[in-house]
């Protein structure tokens, strides 16, 4: 058991959550949704991404959501970025925080991005030197591929430390298609600290086979700094075929507050928002558990 320890909590829901949503929401309700995960004690929401609307539709009020949200101490407005373009716009916008993502796998990387694994990287490159604001990577497909099938953990390190030695702070590995096993995640993590003490560790995990929960345990225990979770448990991959939901942000605060680690986070008001949220997608049962179940004790 992990005790007396933080780990960061960062709301990826108003992006990696509605991207793949069938349902819609408002520009005010997109507002809305990252303005109650700041008050429920999230002190970084991943708000949008920067990307064409007509690869991603539900992001296309992404400067609208942004103008929406004011920033300040404990209210990092994080973007997602995937090229010069969108970081442009995102920098005009008035983020205050960037992530790229950088796909483990070429066949992913291609129909994700457009770009090679190593066209990408000059990509990252470029837009780390473009700008001031903390920039991070998220290392897409680190467990699996859709399409390639397994990624060999040896050059998901790799890239990690490539990325490091571009001066990239913080480093994600995501299970994209939601097949990491705890095994793996313990390896990856480690591995990371191991070639980049000095480099934050994030993790996002998918819990599409339902081991995104052993996979966050198994990450706090080999030293994550931080852990992405969607309210709810809603999302998926548009890319990626049968990519089901983020692990839900009111399960793993439940799950790591009864590990006796701190998120800074009030469960019941984030437990509040994973039922404000499915009245918003219209009603029908969402992933997360904890809403359905209550808190204990």
């Amino acid at each position: 058991m992990v005790t007396e320890r933080t780990v960061e909590i960062v709301e990826v829901g108003p992006r990696d959550g509605l991207q793949n949503e069938s349902r819609e929401l408002s520009t005010a309700d997109k507002v809305a949704y990252a303005e109650r995960a700041f008050a429920a004690g999230t002190g970084r929401v991943e708000i949008t991404s920067f990307v064409h609307p007509k690869a991603v539709p539900a992001m296309a009020d992404a400067e609208q959501v942004a103008a929406g949200l004011a920033g300040g101490e404990g209210r990092i407005r994080s973007a997602l970025v995937i090229n010069q373009r969108g970081l442009e716009r995102a920098v005009a916008a008035g983020v205050d925080d960037l992530n790229a993502v950088l796909v483990a796998s070429e066949t992913f990387s291609q129909r994700n991005q457009r770009m090679s694994v190593a066209e990408t990287m000059v990509e990252i490159a470029r837009m780390k030197a473009a700008t001031d604001l903390p920039f991070s990577v998220t290392i897409a497909c680190s467990f699996g591929c859709p399409f390639e099938g397994h990624v060999p953990e040896a050059g998901v390190l790799e890239l990690a430390t490539e990325l490091a030695a571009l001066g990239i702070s913080e480093i994600s590995f995501a299970d994209t298609i939601g097949v990491g096993t705890p095994d793996r995640v313990t390896r990856l993590v480690a591995g990371l600290a191991e070639r980049a003490p000095d480099v934050r560790r994030r993790a996002h995990f998918h819990n599409t086979r339902n081991t995104g929960y052993a996979n966050a345990v198994a990450a706090v225990e080999a030293g994550i700094h931080a852990l992405d979770a969607a309210t709810g448990g809603i999302g998926g991959c548009p890319f990626a075929p049968g990519a089901t939901g983020n692990i839900a942000t009111e399960d793993l605060v439940y799950l790591l507050h009864g590990m006796g680690v701190a998120t800074g986070l009030d469960l019941d008001a984030v437990v509040a928002n994973a039922a404000w949220l499915q009245g918003k997608l219209g009603g029908d049962p969402i992933p997360g558990q904890l809403s359905r179940a209550g808190n204990w004790p």
